[in-house]
């Protein structure tokens, strides 16, 4: 992790501070917005991922325990986005409680 940088409560890397700096700020807040709930703030990894339909201008955006039993990805939140402009058809964040640190979000690629 080269920088870390602070947004919504959220410690952002590089990579995850560029995708909020270009048009995906509102993708870091939906993370910053539901840390409080209790299935959040019990899980040390969130695996987060934003499918985008094309074609509708529509999203789900989706997080998960990252499948840690081998059971099965336990979904932990879903949101669905009526409408978006974001130009990918799929983005995948992780974010990860790190001691005194508080929670830092980064892209696979970061890890």
């Amino acid at each position: 992790m080269r920088s870390v940088l602070r947004h919504s409560g959220l410690l952002l890397t590089d990579g995850a501070h560029y995708l909020a700096a270009n048009g995906a700020a509102w993708l870091i807040d939906v993370l910053a917005s539901v840390q409080y709930l209790p299935a959040m703030r019990a899980e040390e990894r969130q695996f987060w991922t934003l499918q985008v339909d094309l074609e509708k201008h529509a999203a789900v955006v989706v997080c998960t325990d990252g499948d840690k039993t081998g059971e099965g990805e336990i979904e932990l939140y879903r949101q669905e986005i009526p409408y978006t402009d974001f130009p990918l058809n799929e983005a995948k964040l992780f974010a990860f409680r790190e001691p005194g640190m508080g929670r830092v979000v980064l892209l696979p690629s970061e890890y």
